[in-house]
């Protein structure tokens, strides 16, 4: 799947089962909330907090996911074709960091 057909995909989700969106500070919250709870599982998984028994449970990859259809929600929502942006981002990225990993020492 594309990012445009994930973007299409979740339009037609809500317009149909979802009814309509969330206005988008609702969904900005929803945003936050979520990258919340891949940060708990990334911080007691990978990190050193002790992973709670609870917490083992939880999947990494479902709540990426969850994070990754509120922030195509919101492209939806504001007009952003987020496969147009995100091949802007990598653009600059490629003029802007060239070589600025390259000759960091704290990297190699």
């Amino acid at each position: 799947m594309t990012i445009k057909d994930a973007q299409i995909t979740v339009d037609e989700w809500i317009k149909t089962v979802g009814v309509r969106y969330f206005n988008e500070l609702t969904n900005m919250a929803m945003l936050t909330e979520e990258v919340g709870e891949v940060a708990r599982i990334i911080a007691r998984r990978y990190g050193e907090q002790s992973e709670k028994e609870s917490d083992k449970q939880k999947d990494l990859g479902d709540e990426m996911a969850d994070v990754l259809w509120v922030l195509i929600c919101l492209a939806n929502q504001t007009g952003i074709d987020l496969t147009e942006a995100f091949q802007k981002n990598l653009d600059k990225k490629n003029i802007r960091d060239a070589t600025r990993h390259l000759s960091n020492e704290k990297l190699k």
